[in-house]
C-alpha cells in the first residue's frame, strides 16, 4: 500500500471516529431529554396531589378563625376565659410529640395505605367538629386531628426529599409548600361562601364550614389511594430504567437511594445530633408566625373595625405575595445552592411584619405588615426544610 493509500484510509477512519462522536452526542443528547422528561413526570406524579392535600390539611386546622366570626364563638361560648386559646394549643401537643413515630409508620406501611388511612379519617374527624355543642368536644376533635396531621405534613417532606437531588428540594418544597398555602388562602373566601349556607337543615354557617370541608377532604383520601406515589424504590408509575435512573441519580447525589434500616436504637442516636434540634428550633420560629397569621387572622382584621365579609376577605391577598417572593428566594436558593442567607433574609421580612402589625397606628400599615408576615414565613420553612433534608441524608435520620 502507497501513501496515498494510506492518506485516504486515514482520512475514511478520521470520518468514521467524527460520525461515531456525533452519534453519540446525539444518542447522548437524546438520554438527556429522557431524562428531563422523566424528572417532568415525577414532578407532575409527586407534587400535584400532596399540594393538594396538604392544602386541605391547613385548611382544615387553621379554618377557628373563619368559623368563630362566623359565629362559633357564640355558639360554643368560645370567648369565655382562655377557651379558644386552649382550643388552639392543644391540637400541637400531640402533633409535636407523634411526628417520629407517625414517620417510622409511614415507612413500614407504605405511603398509599397510610396516607389513605390518616386522611380519611382526619376528614370524618373534622365533618364531626360541625355536629359539636360543646367547646370541650371540639378541643377533643382537635387533638384527634393533631394526631392524624402528625403523620401527614413531615411524611410529605420525607417522601419529596427522597425524590430529588439535594439542590432540587427547595424549589420543590417552595412549589408544595407555596401551592397549599395559596389554595389555603382561599379558606376564607371558601369559609364565607360555606357560612351563607346558615339555617339550611338546621345547622349554623359556621358548622357548615366544617361539614363541607370534611367531606373534601374525604374525598382527597380516597384519591390519594390511587394517586399518591410512594417511596422511589417502591413506585409503580415509572418504568424500570426510569426506577433505575432516578435511584442512580440520588445515589450519585447523597448515597441513600437504598434507604438504611430503622430501628428504635438508631433513632435515639441521631436524636442525639443537636443539629436536629437546633433545626426544629429554627422550624418552630416561622410556624408561629405562620400559624398566628392563619388562626388569628381574621379575628385581628375585625377588630380593625373592618366587617365580617371584610375580614375574610383581606386574608387571602397576603398569601399571593407570598407564593411570589417565596417562589424567587427558593429558586435563587436552589440555583445558588446556598441557603443559611435566605433563611435569614426570610426571617427578617416575618419579624419587620410582625413588628408593622403590632405597632404601627394606621390599619393600612398595619395590614401592610401582614404581607410581609405571610411572605417571610412562607419563605422560611421551605428554606429549612430544605436545608435539613440537604444536610441529613440517611432515612433513619430523616425519620427524625
Amino acid at each position: 500500500m502507497d501513501k496515498s493509500e494510506d492518506f485516504f484510509t486515514d482520512v475514511s477512519e478520521l470520518k468514521k471516529l467524527e460520525s461515531n462522536s456525533n452519534l453519540g452526542r446525539d444518542v447522548e443528547s437524546e438520554s438527556e431529554v429522557n431524562d428531563r422528561a422523566t424528572m417532568r413526570y415525577v414532578d407532575f406524579r409527586v407534587l400535584p396531589i400532596l399540594a393538594l392535600t396538604y392544602a386541605f390539611s391547613l385548611i382544615d386546622r387553621v379554618n377557628l378563625g373563619s368559623a368563630m366570626v362566623a359565629g362559633m364563638a357564640g355558639d360554643l361560648q368560645m370567648l369565655v376565659g382562655n377557651r379558644y386559646s386552649i382550643v388552639t394549643v392543644v391540637y400541637f401537643i400531640p402533633y409535636i410529640l407523634l411526628q417520629i413515630p407517625g414517620n417510622a409508620i409511614l415507612r413500614a406501611v407504605g405511603v398509599r395505605y397510610c396516607m389513605t388511612f390518616v386522611i380519611v379519617v382526619w376528614g370524618a374527624v373534622t365533618i364531626g367538629m360541625g355536629f359539636t355543642k360543646h367547646w370541650e368536644a371540639f378541643a377533643v376533635c382537635r387533638v384527634l386531628i393533631s394526631a392524624l396531621e402528625a403523620v401527614f405534613f413531615p411524611g410529605m417532606v420525607f417522601i419529596i426529599s427522597t425524590w430529588y437531588k439535594r439542590h432540587e428540594v427547595q424549589k420543590r418544597l417552595a412549589a408544595f409548600c407555596l401551592t397549599s398555602a395559596l389554595i389555603g388562602g382561599f379558606s376564607p373566601l371558601l369559609a364565607y361562601s360555606l357560612s351563607l349556607m346558615d339555617g339550611k337543615a338546621n345547622v349554623a354557617g359556621w358548622a357548615w364550614i366544617f361539614i363541607m370541608e370534611g367531606i373534601i377532604t374525604v374525598v382527597l383520601g380516597l384519591l390519594c389511594y390511587l394517586f399518591v406515589p410512594e417511596f422511589p424504590d417502591r413506585n409503580r408509575f415509572l418504568s424500570k430504567a426510569q426506577t433505575a435512573f432516578v435511584l442512580k441519580r440520588i445515589e450519585d447525589d447523597r448515597g441513600d437511594s437504598t434507604p438504611d434500616e430503622i430501628t428504635a436504637r438508631k433513632v435515639l442516636h441521631h436524636c442525639k445530633d443537636w443539629r436536629i434540634w437546633m433545626y426544629g428550633v429554627m422550624f418552630a420560629c416561622p410556624n408561629l408566625a405562620s400559624y398566628m397569621f392563619a388562626l388569628f387572622m381574621p379575628i385581628i382584621l375585625n377588630g380593625m373595625n373592618f366587617s365580617y365579609e371584610k375580614s375574610l376577605l383581606l386574608t387571602s391577598p397576603p398569601y399571593g405575595f407570598a407564593f411570589v417572593s417565596s417562589m424567587i428566594i427558593s429558586w435563587t436558593s436552589d440555583k445558588t445552592r446556598h441557603r443559611g442567607g435566605f433563611v435569614v433574609l426570610s426571617a427578617l421580612m416575618t419579624t419587620v411584619g410582625c413588628c408593622m402589625t403590632a405597632f404601627a397606628q394606621g390599619n393600612a400599615v398595619r395590614y401592610a405588615g401582614t404581607f410581609f408576615i405571610c411572605a417571610g414565613s412562607a419563605g422560611t420553612i421551605p428554606a429549612i426544610l430544605a436545608w435539613v433534608t440537604t444536610s441529613l441524608v440517611r432515612s433513619s435520620t430523616s425519620i427524625t
